[in-house]
């Protein structure tokens, strides 16, 4: 039994991931020599583990390639394929995991998620971001504040990037009868850092199944369902960019996120609006941002937004 464990564990060459890790020349920052050096032996040792034949490493190497065929500025294969796979979650959770001691807390993060789209249209404090008319959705006026969550003062000239399906679960990118940039707007506040817009309720909707990720997600037997949500990057000079969702307490997924990306202080109550023949609904959440400084000395590092917003 000795030489049959023995026989297990030099059944392949023990030498070989750290001649790949070796090769590295002296110019590799040391961040990144760290990363490769983790990534290359993880990756080794994955593949001795579930010893993976060559046709199996073919497999995963296409469903990459086909995340790359897939993408492109309206939708990202290779970032849902993450999600499925709670890595996205995952890592924001790592790069903005506060101190729980802390009295108070910037706003939390989400995922991106596939389908953000650079230049949404700039409008202005009051608009509607519904571009045609919705008869079954639930019109919703939000409103709320951007302030510092440190000083609680409020910040002038904070974008605020929000966009989200529409009641047929398909943003606007997906759906050929909506119009472009549908569902889709940028607004910035002003001294007091307020801002108020029109919106739809939104819905829960699958995940798309044409592609790696959704296969993927059936392959593991799960339902592909994300609860109501709205997204959201608000960005001001001085402060950490906020990428960011707020999601629907009724939404029956709420607890179960096909992309795990939930957090309790992101869960909302979308309320009873009267008087407003423009809307149902009115949805009140204010944003909490932290400086760059702050966020450094609380030991918050890195952006999840994408560079092309900033």
């Amino acid at each position: 039994m000795a030489s049959e464990a023995q026989s297990q564990t030099t059944k392949y060459d023990p030498n070989f991931t750290r001649s790949v890790v070796n090769s590295m020349g002296p110019k590799v920052p040391p961040r990144l020599r760290k990363v490769l050096d983790s990534l290359i032996q993880h990756l080794h040792d994955f593949a001795r583990e579930n010893e993976i034949t060559v046709d199996e490493w073919m497999a995963a190497v296409e469903l990459l390639n086909e995340c790359g065929r897939m993408s492109d500025d309206k939708r990202n294969e290779g970032q849902l394929l993450c999600d499925v796979l709670g890595l996205e979650s995952l890592v924001d959770e790592i790069t903005y995991k506060m101190v729980t001691e802390a009295n108070d807390l910037p706003t939390a993060t989400a995922i991106l998620g596939p389908f953000w789209r650079k230049d949404a249209p700039k409008r202005q404090m009051g608009d509607s971001i519904v571009m045609n008319k919705i008869e079954d959705g639930d019109h919703t006026f939000m409103y709320g504040q951007v302030t510092d969550y440190t000083t609680g003062e409020p910040i002038e000239g904070a974008e605020l990037d929000v966009w989200h399906t529409a009641p047929n679960g398909l943003y606007e990118q997906q759906d050929p009868d909506q119009p472009d940039m549908n569902l889709r707007g940028r607004f910035t506040t002003g001294k007091d850092g307020k801002f108020w817009f029109y919106c739809l309720r939104p819905t829960s909707y699958p995940i798309p199944f044409d592609g790696p990720a959704g296969r993927m997600i059936q392959l593991m037997d799960r339902h592909p369902y994300r609860p109501a949500h709205i997204h959201f990057i608000i960005k001001a000079p001085g402060y950490k960019p906020l990428v960011t969702q707020i999601f629907d307490r009724r939404d029956k997924y709420v607890t179960n996120d096909s992309v795990f990306a939930v957090k309790d202080s992101l869960i909302v109550d979308f309320l009873p609006r009267n008087g407003d023949p423009k809307a149902e609904f009115e949805l009140p959440y204010d944003f909490k941002l932290a400086s760059f400084e702050q966020a450094k000395k609380s030991g918050v590092s890195g952006t999840t937004a994408p560079s092309a917003s900033l």
